[in-house]
C-alpha cells in the first residue's frame, strides 16, 4: 500500500471521530498575498498579517508583485530579519515564472525562510477532457517525479495550480490528478474563478480530491474585471462576499466534510497587474477582512 493511499485510508477510518468534534474545531487557516498590495514594500505588508488573521504571507514576484525581488535586493539576512521582526514567515513562495520543471534553484531559499509550499502551473496540453486528460496528467506527474523529489529533501510541497489553457484545468484533470498522484509533497493549488464554467461542479470535487490533495485554495471568482479595466466595483466582485456570483456556503460545507487542514487565500486580480487592489494598505486590509467575515459567515452555517 503506498503512502497516500494509506493516508487516504486513515482518513476514512477517523471520518466519524473527527465528526464529532467538527462544530467546535475545525478552522480555516488563511494566507495573506503580497500581491494584493502591488509593489509596495515588505515593511508595510508585514505587519498586515496579523491584522488580516493570517498565518503567514504568500509571497509574489513581478508582474504580479515584487516583493520576491525585494528579499534579493535587500539582501536574505536582512530580510529573515524583517520577517522575525514581525513574527511572520512567507507560507508560500508563488513562482509562476519559473515553471514546475524550473523550480529548483528556489527550494534552498524556500526553505532557507521557512516556506512550506512552492507554487506555479503545469505545462502540456490546453485543457485537455476525458481519456486526453488522464494521458497528460500521467505524463506530467512522470516528469515532475524529479522535482516532487527535490521538493521532498527541502521539506517542501510543490501546488500546481488548476490554471486555464494548461493540462490541469478541467475536473476531469484535476481527478485524474487525485487518482494517479501518489506524493504528499505534490498537491493541487485549487482555483475557483478558473472552474467558473463547472461552478456547480465545485462542492463534489473538493470532496473527490480530498484534503491530502489540496495543499492550498484561492478564495477568488471569475469577473471581467480579471482581464480588462471596469469600475473598481465590478473588479472587485472577484473577492468573496463583495457582490459576486458565487455562493461560498457550500463550498466551505466541502471543505468542512472533508476536515481540510490546507491553506487559504482571499485574492484578486487588479487590471493592470502590479498595482495594489486599492489606494492604501489600510483599505486593502480592511477588504480583506470583510471578504474574511463573509467567509466565516458562511463556515457558522455549514
Amino acid at each position: 500500500m503506498n503512502r497516500r493511499r494509506a493516508c487516504q485510508l486513515f482518513g476514512l477510518t477517523t471520518a466519524s471521530a473527527l465528526h464529532a468534534n467538527e462544530k467546535e474545531t475545525f478552522q480555516l487557516r488563511y494566507l495573506l498575498s503580497s500581491a494584493m498590495y502591488g509593489e509596495m514594500s515588505l515593511a508595510e505588508i508585514l505587519p498586515e498579517i496579523a491584522k488580516t488573521g493570517s498565518h503567514g504571507l504568500d509571497l509574489w514576484c513581478r508582474p504580479h508583485g515584487n516583493q520576491r525581488e525585494q528579499i534579493d535586493d535587500m539582501g536574505h539576512e536582512k530580510a529573515l530579519s524583517l520577517f522575525q521582526k514581525h513574527h511572520a514567515k512567507p507560507t508560500i513562495f508563488t513562482r509562476y515564472g519559473l515553471g514546475p520543471f524550473g523550480l529548483a534553484p528556489e527550494m534552498p531559499i524556500a526553505k532557507k525562510f521557512g516556506a512550506k509550499i512552492l507554487l506555479c502551473g503545469s505545462q502540456g496540453p490546453s485543457e485537455p477532457t476525458g481519456q486526453e486528460a488522464k494521458a497528460a496528467i500521467k505524463g506530467f506527474l512522470e516528469k515532475m517525479k524529479p522535482h516532487v523529489a527535490a521538493a521532498e529533501e527541502h521539506g517542501l510541497t510543490i501546488a500546481i495550480e488548476n490554471h486555464s489553457k494548461q493540462p490541469l484545468y478541467h475536473p476531469d484533470a484535476l481527478r485524474y490528478f487525485a487518482e494517479i498522484n501518489q506524493s504528499l509533497h505534490l498537491g493541487i493549488a485549487l482555483a475557483f474563478h478558473h472552474l467558473y464554467k463547472f461552478t456547480p461542479e465545485i462542492p463534489a470535487l473538493i470532496r473527490d480530491l480530498g484534503d491530502s490533495q489540496i495543499p492550498f485554495i484561492y478564495f477568488q471568482e471569475h469577473s471581467e474585471g480579471i482581464s480588462k479595466k471596469v469600475p473598481k466595483e465590478i473588479e472587485m466582485q472577484q473577492m468573496p462576499g463583495f457582490g459576486g456570483g458565487l455562493d461560498y456556503k457550500p463550498i466551505v460545507k466541502a471543505l468542512k466534510e472533508i476536515n481540510y487542514t490546507g491553506y487559504c487565500e482571499i485574492f484578486m486580480h487588479p487590471v493592470p497587474r502590479g498595482v495594489p487592489i486599492l489606494p492604501s494598505s489600510p483599505e486593502i486590509t480592511a477588504a480583506i477582512n470583510k471578504s474574511r467575515a463573509y467567509i466565516e459567515a458562511c463556515l457558522s452555517e455549514a
